[in-house]
């Protein structure tokens, strides 16, 4: 859970909460794959 809102009423303070889920592992991998493959295209650039 994951408060997004806090704001007081009267006395009481309320906060609005969002439910967050994970990333699922395949979607972790093309994550990985994307950085890496970005990673080695820079140092390509560089030299």
């Amino acid at each position: 859970m994951i408060p997004l809102t806090m704001y007081f009423k009267g006395n009481f303070v309320k906060i609005e909460l969002g439910i967050g889920k994970g990333k699922k592992l395949y979607d972790k991998r093309r994550d990985m794959a994307k950085k890496d493959a970005e990673m080695k295209m820079r140092k390509f650039k560089k030299g």
